[in-house]
């Protein structure tokens, strides 16, 4: 198992890390059904995390049903040969997680959004700007915007100036933003369109709070977010995730 680097990461990032982390040692064989992972003490004192990371990383994989919790005995990795697809099993589960936490997010984001362009100081809204130039700079290079795109979203909510919205997010982490490459099918021109209208979305909702336009940046959150539950909902329907995160996985 690898270690996590921990400095300056929020704890919905450290779940999501931990997460992948034990999810590739499952798919990868590193752990074969039926074994038992290692104690909570032991994935805390391995990853350098807290318990309560390693607890949400662990029940993400319940969800994903790739691990069970049996009483009193511990954590084991579930039999996953079964006639269906495991990978497209799993991928199933978890767009079913994100849109599930992306309708209880939607509502708190825009209110952020609009109390954003009321009470951002200067420097938030420069960080707002920065965040979101990242997002634009990562599509450009074709490099992985996840961690980019949580960062624009919690600097809005870091400039609501109630920390409760930032909390709230990071209590969830990048679990809500799903990856690119399986919204896309892995195709180079559907990536390029899905891109660029995540960075049209942004853009509006970033130049809403930066004129200071309240109800202009909640109707550009809502629209954005909207739009990502659409997304979410057109995956699990199209019947194409196993297919996309198996390419994506020979990308690497």
């Amino acid at each position: 198992m690898g270690q996590i680097s921990v400095a300056r990461r929020p704890a919905g990032s450290l779940v999501l890390k931990l997460s992948d982390a034990l999810r590739d040692a499952i798919l990868g064989g590193e752990f074969q059904p039926g074994d038992k992972l290692p104690s909570e003490a032991k994935l805390t004192e391995h990853y350098g995390v807290s318990r309560t990371v390693v607890r949400e990383a662990i029940a993400t994989l319940r969800i994903e049903s790739l691990v069970e919790a049996r009483q009193g005995a511990g954590v084991f990795v579930r039999d996953m040969r079964a006639p269906s697809d495991p990978l497209r099993r799993v991928e199933r589960a978890k767009v079913t997680s994100a849109l599930e936490i992306l309708e209880i997010r939607t509502p708190i984001e825009i209110e952020a959004a609009g109390l954003a362009a009321s009470r951002r100081s200067p420097a938030q809204e420069e960080d707002i700007l920065e965040r979101h130039g990242a997002v634009v700079a990562c599509t450009k290079q074709g490099a992985p915007i996840r961690e980019a795109d949580f960062a624009l979203h919690l600097a809005i909510a870091q400039a609501t100036n109630n920390p409760h919205f930032a909390e709230f997010l990071i209590a969830n982490g990048q679990t809500a933003i799903p990856k690119s490459e399986i919204v896309t099918r892995s195709r180079a021109e559907a990536e390029r369109s899905y891109h660029g209208q995540l960075n049209a979305e942004h853009e509006r909702i970033v130049l809403a709070i930066s004129r200071g336009d309240a109800d202009e940046a909640r109707a550009a959150m809502r629209a954005h977010l909207k739009g990502s539950q659409e997304r979410h909902r057109e995956l699990l329907h199209r019947g194409h995730i196993g297919a996309a995160a198996s390419s994506a996985g020979q990308r690497g």
